[in-house]
């Protein structure tokens, strides 16, 4: 189906009617929805972003000085003058889909933005927001255009939006995007030519702001890559390149200390061959190359190729990649970038003797990832846990300062957003008590607080922790089901323990699970007490695996999306029938499978 036009309203409600079915797990027509924007939606649904609802992502205020923000706004500005009094909006955003700058000439365009918050600050990336032009241009690598009911969210179905990435003329990486937004009724194809035109005036203006020593470092490098292959790094005073040959296979304490001995051989004059020997036992030889300023004078950046030449084991040479996920320890498996981004940020502090601060939703697996990583390092030192849960004992805050000025190995305490403000106070006196002692020599002190920004006195913690790893949601490593699934199957029933069947494992997939790992494990020590053995099958899996809402519902609702998956099942799937057997009409109960994020495929299998 090609671009509709705007005042199409046949198309406009094909489109529409096919965006229901979607959303309702019924099967979409072909040529009903292009094909880039059908691909959108399904991103959309995995990532279980809310149909009926706009929730973007407050990041941050934006910051403006930054290459793109520099190269870009000077741009707009003149495509916002020879826009004045079209209803029209001129959107940057980054690479995240943060949006850094709107100009908008046409004022209840404005306020309508502002109602679905596209606006600075907020993220217009895909997995929050669903099918629009930034995040989708940003997701698929190439130019966007989102019309109507073509967005995911329906609360963006008056808008058309137009999005071009904008790739850095040195890295190639994209830098973030343009984007032009405007009435749904008024948007023609014009959109999308004028943001490729302005992405491209943009581009040249990161090339003009790009220096000559950064072009030569980035020639070097990619030559080295392309001729020597191996390792290779790329160091300057604030940048690091890092293949992906080096990335994914050295240990990251390896890479730290590769990148320390660099930084030491490049300040000086001559090229140089250095051997070191790595954290994990193996050694290396460096051979570092200076690049220096104009004229010579000042060594400003190197390239540097790394080979083993002696391998501790197979293991320190294969840390990093999915195998790694399991020498954490016994009970930590997973193999997804983001979880073992985490797991290696997680294991660089311990390492170092950094103090921590782990941020994750409830369930996310925070302290099973530090007692993995603490046995990692030093399976023989102790390791102690408070929980700030239960510090309305008396005795609670004494615990505390007993460990941070007597204990020692590795001390997590847990749940520190729960502290009252005058428990949160004691707890700083105890950490400046500890830090003056010198404790940070002996005592490795990790926090874990829930998913979200820190503010008023628990802010100030960042001083007392100044490593600060976010760990994800099931959600965002959602891959990682696929190993995480048979490890729990096996630890319920070691002896023969049963096994997901293909369609089971889908829906599992599919699952948004707003608790976590924890909500996994929960859920399938429930499927195990009625089927021990044998493949489990879709009648196997609780009421709760069928729906993709992202956040927790009341016990209320959960036994009203509960009975609306029963009846369903019972009745193969057939939404009217599952009406009329609980009593509400047919528009009820499709209103309540969106609200719940229902999976209803076309025939659900009945429990046995």
């Amino acid at each position: 189906m090609t671009i509709f036009a705007a005042n199409d309203l046949e198309a406009a409600d094909l489109l529409a009617q096919a965006r229901e079915r979607f959303l309702t797990a019924e099967p979409v027509e072909p040529g009903q929805v292009r094909d880039t924007i059908l691909a959108s939606w399904r991103r959309s649904r995995d990532w279980h972003v809310a149909a009926d609802r706009i929730d973007p992502s407050y990041v941050r205020a934006p910051d403006l000085d930054i290459p793109l923000a520099r190269a870009a706004l000077p741009v707009l500005q003149s495509l916002g003058e020879s826009l004045q009094g079209e209803p029209v909006s001129v959107i940057l955003a980054d690479a995240h889909g943060v949006a850094l700058s709107r100009l908008t000439a046409d004022h209840d365009l404005e306020r309508r933005l502002d109602r679905v918050q596209l606006a600075p600050g907020f993220s217009y990336a895909e997995e929050f927001v669903g099918t629009n032009g930034i995040g989708t241009a940003l997701e698929s690598g190439q130019a966007a255009h989102v019309f109507g009911h073509e967005h995911y969210a329906e609360h963006l179905e008056d808008l058309a939006c137009a999005a071009v990435p904008i790739r850095h003329p040195i890295s190639g990486q994209v830098a973030g995007a343009v984007n032009l937004t405007g009435w749904c009724k008024d948007a023609g194809r014009v959109l999308i030519a004028l943001a490729q035109s302005t992405a491209r005036q943009v581009t040249q203006g990161l090339l003009d702001d790009s220096s000559a020593a950064e072009i030569q470092l980035l020639r070097e490098y990619l030559r080295t890559c392309r001729y020597v292959g191996g390792f290779v790094f790329a160091l300057t005073n604030d940048m690091v390149l890092m293949n992906d040959q080096a990335r994914d296979t050295l240990d990251p304490g390896d890479q730290a200390a590769l990148l320390g001995h660099a930084a030491e051989a490049l300040v000086g004059d001559h090229s140089a061959q250095v051997d070191v020997e790595l954290p994990t036992g193996a050694r290396a030889r460096m051979y570092c190359r200076p690049l220096r300023a104009k004229g010579g004078r000042r060594v400003v950046s190197g390239v540097v190729h790394v080979k083993l030449i002696e391998p501790a084991s197979q293991a320190a040479v294969n840390a990093g990649t999915g195998r790694q996920a399991r020498r954490f320890g016994p009970a930590l498996v997973g193999s997804g970038p983001l979880w073992l981004r985490g797991c290696r940020r997680v294991e660089v502090a311990c390492a170092s003797g950094e103090w921590l601060s782990l941020e994750g939703e409830p369930g996310a697996g925070k302290l099973a990832l530090l007692r993995a990583v603490h046995r990692r390092r030093d399976a023989a030192g102790a390791f102690h846990v408070l929980d700030a849960a239960q510090a309305g004992d008396h005795d609670w805050m004494a615990r505390v300062l007993g460990e941070l000025l007597e204990g020692e190995g590795s001390l997590v305490i847990r749940h520190v957003d729960r502290l009252s403000p005058l428990r949160l106070q004691a707890l700083w006196i105890a950490l400046e008590q500890a830090l003056a002692a010198g404790r940070q020599q002996v005592l490795w002190v990790a926090v874990t607080l829930s998913h979200g920004p820190a503010s008023g006195d628990l802010a100030g913690l960042g001083k007392f922790f100044p490593g600060a790893v976010e760990l994800p949601p099931l959600r965002h490593h959602i891959e990682d089901l696929r190993e995480l699934v048979p490890f729990f199957l096996a630890r319920l029933n070691p002896h023969g323990p049963p096994v997901c069947s293909p369609e089971a494992m889908h829906l599992l997939l599919r699952s948004s699970w707003p608790g976590n790992i924890e909500q996994l494990a929960r859920v399938l020590k429930q499927v195990v007490q009625h089927r021990r053995t044998g493949t489990i099958q879709l009648g196997d899996l609780p009421p709760e695996c069928w729906s993709v809402s992202r956040r927790l519902l009341s016990p209320l609702e959960s036994m009203e999306r509960d009975a609306i998956v029963q009846s369903l099942l019972d009745h193969q799937g057939n939404k009217a029938k599952g009406a009329r057997s609980l009593g509400m009409s047919r528009a009820t109960i499709y209103r309540k499978i969106h609200e719940y994020g229902i999976i209803t495929p076309a025939r659900m299998t009945p429990s046995p």
